[in-house]
Protein backbone atom coordinates (compact mmCIF):
# COMPACT_ATOMS: atom_id res chain seq x y z
CA UNK A 1 0.00 0.00 0.00
CA UNK A 2 1.32 3.46 -0.94
CA UNK A 3 1.76 5.86 1.97
CA UNK A 4 0.20 9.03 0.52
CA UNK A 5 1.66 11.12 3.34
CA UNK A 6 5.02 10.89 1.56
CA UNK A 7 3.64 13.17 -1.18
CA UNK A 8 1.49 15.77 0.62
CA UNK A 9 1.15 17.53 3.97
CA UNK A 10 -2.65 17.22 3.60
CA UNK A 11 -4.53 15.09 6.11
CA UNK A 12 -4.72 11.76 4.27
CA UNK A 13 -4.18 8.17 5.41
CA UNK A 14 -4.60 9.11 9.05
CA UNK A 15 -5.71 5.69 10.25
CA UNK A 16 -8.56 4.81 12.59
CA UNK A 17 -9.08 3.84 16.19
CA UNK A 18 -12.51 2.30 16.44
CA UNK A 19 -14.91 4.82 14.90
CA UNK A 20 -12.57 7.78 15.33
CA UNK A 21 -9.14 9.06 14.38
CA UNK A 22 -6.08 8.10 16.41
CA UNK A 23 -5.51 10.37 19.39
CA UNK A 24 -2.20 11.62 18.00
CA UNK A 25 -3.92 12.84 14.82
CA UNK A 26 -6.66 14.60 16.78
CA UNK A 27 -4.03 16.37 18.88
CA UNK A 28 -2.07 17.34 15.77
CA UNK A 29 -5.23 18.82 14.24
CA UNK A 30 -5.92 20.84 17.40
CA UNK A 31 -2.32 22.13 17.41
CA UNK A 32 -2.42 23.18 13.74
CA UNK A 33 -5.80 24.85 14.25
CA UNK A 34 -4.41 26.78 17.23
CA UNK A 35 -1.37 27.89 15.19
CA UNK A 36 -3.64 29.16 12.39
CA UNK A 37 -5.80 31.11 14.87
CA UNK A 38 -2.72 32.58 16.57
CA UNK A 39 -1.34 33.71 13.19
CA UNK A 40 -4.50 35.71 12.48
CA UNK A 41 -4.41 37.54 15.81
CA UNK A 42 -0.67 37.97 16.31
CA UNK A 43 0.59 41.56 15.82
CA UNK A 44 3.44 42.30 13.42
CA UNK A 45 6.72 43.53 14.90
CA UNK A 46 7.86 45.85 12.09
CA UNK A 47 11.50 45.54 13.18
CA UNK A 48 11.40 41.88 12.11
CA UNK A 49 11.49 43.04 8.47
CA UNK A 50 15.10 44.03 9.03
CA UNK A 51 15.14 47.08 6.73
CA UNK A 52 14.60 50.83 7.12
CA UNK A 53 10.95 51.63 6.44
CA UNK A 54 8.06 54.01 6.80
CA UNK A 55 5.40 52.69 9.18
CA UNK A 56 1.72 53.27 8.38
CA UNK A 57 -1.60 52.01 9.71
CA UNK A 58 -4.89 51.35 8.03
CA UNK A 59 -8.10 53.00 9.22
CA UNK A 60 -8.81 49.95 11.41
CA UNK A 61 -8.05 50.95 14.99
CA UNK A 62 -7.05 47.48 16.22
CA UNK A 63 -6.94 43.82 15.21
CA UNK A 64 -10.51 43.16 16.25
CA UNK A 65 -11.83 45.97 14.06
CA UNK A 66 -9.52 44.92 11.22
CA UNK A 67 -11.04 41.42 11.20
CA UNK A 68 -14.61 42.68 11.43
CA UNK A 69 -14.26 45.57 8.96
CA UNK A 70 -12.24 44.56 5.88
CA UNK A 71 -13.15 47.89 4.26
CA UNK A 72 -11.17 49.81 6.89
CA UNK A 73 -8.11 47.67 6.19
CA UNK A 74 -8.14 49.01 2.62
CA UNK A 75 -7.94 52.66 3.69
CA UNK A 76 -5.04 54.61 5.17
CA UNK A 77 -5.56 56.03 8.63
CA UNK A 78 -6.72 59.67 8.50
CA UNK A 79 -3.82 62.08 8.57
CA UNK A 80 -1.26 59.66 7.09
CA UNK A 81 1.54 61.66 5.46
CA UNK A 82 3.84 59.95 2.94
CA UNK A 83 6.52 61.64 0.79
CA UNK A 84 5.08 62.08 -2.72
CA UNK A 85 7.55 61.72 -5.55
CA UNK A 86 8.04 60.26 -9.02
CA UNK A 87 9.03 56.61 -8.73
CA UNK A 88 8.70 53.37 -10.64
CA UNK A 89 7.84 51.18 -7.71
CA UNK A 90 6.51 51.13 -4.17
CA UNK A 91 7.02 48.00 -2.07
CA UNK A 92 4.70 47.46 0.89
CA UNK A 93 5.08 44.79 3.57
CA UNK A 94 1.71 44.16 5.21
CA UNK A 95 0.57 41.96 8.07
CA UNK A 96 -2.66 40.88 6.35
CA UNK A 97 -4.13 37.76 7.90
CA UNK A 98 -0.79 36.31 9.04
CA UNK A 99 1.77 38.57 10.68
CA UNK A 100 4.19 35.63 11.08
CA UNK A 101 4.28 35.27 7.29
CA UNK A 102 5.46 38.85 6.86
CA UNK A 103 7.88 38.58 9.77
CA UNK A 104 9.43 35.31 8.56
CA UNK A 105 9.50 35.69 4.79
CA UNK A 106 9.34 39.33 3.66
CA UNK A 107 12.98 40.06 4.57
CA UNK A 108 14.47 37.04 2.74
CA UNK A 109 12.28 37.71 -0.30
CA UNK A 110 13.45 41.34 -0.42
CA UNK A 111 17.05 40.16 -0.08
CA UNK A 112 16.56 38.07 -3.22
CA UNK A 113 14.61 40.73 -5.14
CA UNK A 114 16.41 44.01 -4.50
CA UNK A 115 19.63 43.17 -6.42
CA UNK A 116 17.44 42.77 -9.53
CA UNK A 117 16.11 46.34 -9.27
CA UNK A 118 19.23 48.37 -10.08
CA UNK A 119 17.44 50.19 -12.92
CA UNK A 120 14.26 50.86 -10.93
CA UNK A 121 13.51 54.03 -8.98
CA UNK A 122 12.09 52.51 -5.80
CA UNK A 123 10.21 54.52 -3.17
CA UNK A 124 11.03 54.06 0.54
CA UNK A 125 9.87 50.70 1.87
CA UNK A 126 6.53 50.88 3.68
CA UNK A 127 5.37 48.54 6.44
CA UNK A 128 1.59 48.60 6.88
CA UNK A 129 -0.31 47.35 9.92
CA UNK A 130 -3.93 46.13 9.99
CA UNK A 131 -3.63 46.06 6.20
CA UNK A 132 -5.55 44.41 3.39
CA UNK A 133 -4.12 44.04 -0.14
CA UNK A 134 -5.91 47.11 -1.50
CA UNK A 135 -4.21 49.37 1.05
CA UNK A 136 -1.26 49.21 -1.33
CA UNK A 137 -3.27 51.20 -3.88
CA UNK A 138 -3.65 54.09 -1.45
CA UNK A 139 0.02 53.89 -0.48
CA UNK A 140 1.20 53.75 -4.08
CA UNK A 141 -0.97 56.75 -4.94
CA UNK A 142 0.34 58.76 -1.98
CA UNK A 143 3.96 58.00 -2.93
CA UNK A 144 3.45 58.76 -6.64
CA UNK A 145 4.44 55.22 -7.70
CA UNK A 146 3.64 53.80 -11.11
CA UNK A 147 3.50 50.28 -9.63
CA UNK A 148 2.92 48.84 -6.18
CA UNK A 149 3.98 45.42 -4.91
CA UNK A 150 2.39 44.26 -1.66
CA UNK A 151 4.01 41.45 0.35
CA UNK A 152 1.27 40.25 2.67
CA UNK A 153 0.42 37.44 5.04
CA UNK A 154 -2.11 35.08 3.47
CA UNK A 155 -5.08 33.51 5.20
CA UNK A 156 -3.57 30.71 7.36
CA UNK A 157 -4.25 27.09 6.58
CA UNK A 158 -3.94 24.08 8.85
CA UNK A 159 -0.59 23.16 7.26
CA UNK A 160 0.59 26.68 6.39
CA UNK A 161 0.04 29.34 9.09
CA UNK A 162 2.80 31.59 7.69
CA UNK A 163 2.35 31.67 3.92
CA UNK A 164 3.34 34.94 2.20
CA UNK A 165 1.57 36.28 -0.87
CA UNK A 166 2.66 39.00 -3.30
CA UNK A 167 0.25 41.26 -5.21
CA UNK A 168 1.41 43.47 -8.09
CA UNK A 169 -0.69 46.38 -9.39
CA UNK A 170 0.17 48.73 -12.24
CA UNK A 171 -0.98 52.35 -11.82
CA UNK A 172 -2.27 51.86 -8.26
CA UNK A 173 -5.23 53.96 -7.18
CA UNK A 174 -8.20 53.42 -4.85
CA UNK A 175 -10.90 51.37 -6.54
CA UNK A 176 -8.63 48.88 -8.31
CA UNK A 177 -10.05 45.35 -8.30
CA UNK A 178 -8.36 42.00 -7.81
CA UNK A 179 -8.78 41.38 -11.56
CA UNK A 180 -6.28 44.21 -12.06
CA UNK A 181 -3.57 42.54 -9.96
CA UNK A 182 -1.14 39.66 -10.39
CA UNK A 183 -0.56 37.32 -7.48
CA UNK A 184 2.24 34.99 -6.38
CA UNK A 185 1.30 32.84 -3.39
CA UNK A 186 2.62 30.25 -0.95
CA UNK A 187 6.05 31.81 -0.44
CA UNK A 188 7.54 30.02 2.55
CA UNK A 189 10.14 27.44 3.49
CA UNK A 190 7.87 24.52 2.57
CA UNK A 191 6.39 26.25 -0.49
CA UNK A 192 7.75 28.56 -3.19
CA UNK A 193 11.42 29.33 -2.55
CA UNK A 194 12.56 32.95 -2.13
CA UNK A 195 14.89 32.99 -5.15
CA UNK A 196 12.26 31.51 -7.44
CA UNK A 197 9.57 33.85 -6.12
CA UNK A 198 11.89 36.84 -6.67
CA UNK A 199 12.61 35.76 -10.26
CA UNK A 200 8.91 35.33 -11.00
CA UNK A 201 8.06 38.67 -9.40
CA UNK A 202 10.80 40.50 -11.31
CA UNK A 203 9.54 38.99 -14.56
CA UNK A 204 5.98 40.15 -13.89
CA UNK A 205 7.15 43.58 -12.79
CA UNK A 206 9.23 44.02 -15.94
CA UNK A 207 6.35 42.90 -18.16
CA UNK A 208 3.95 45.21 -16.35
CA UNK A 209 6.30 48.17 -16.78
CA UNK A 210 6.78 47.43 -20.49
CA UNK A 211 3.12 46.81 -21.25
CA UNK A 212 1.76 49.32 -18.71
CA UNK A 213 -0.82 46.95 -17.29
CA UNK A 214 -1.34 44.19 -14.73
CA UNK A 215 -4.00 41.64 -13.83
CA UNK A 216 -5.85 39.28 -16.13
CA UNK A 217 -4.35 40.93 -19.23
CA UNK A 218 -0.80 40.18 -18.02
CA UNK A 219 -0.20 36.46 -18.47
CA UNK A 220 2.40 34.65 -16.38
CA UNK A 221 4.72 33.07 -18.97
CA UNK A 222 7.69 33.04 -16.60
CA UNK A 223 10.24 30.28 -17.12
CA UNK A 224 12.66 29.78 -14.20
CA UNK A 225 16.38 29.96 -14.80
CA UNK A 226 18.05 26.57 -14.88
CA UNK A 227 20.95 26.51 -12.45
Amino acid sequence: MIDLRRFTPARVSLGRTGHSLPTAELLRFDLDHARARDAVHQPLDATAIGRPHLLVHSAALDRREFLRRPDLGRQLAPGTDLPHGDCDLSIVVADGLSAPAAAHHAGPLLDALMPMLADWHVAPLVVALQARVALGDAIGTALGARMVVVLIGERPGLTSPDSLGVYLTWNPRPGRTDAERNCISNIRSEGLAYDLAAQKLHFLMSEARTRRLSGVDLKDTFQPLIG
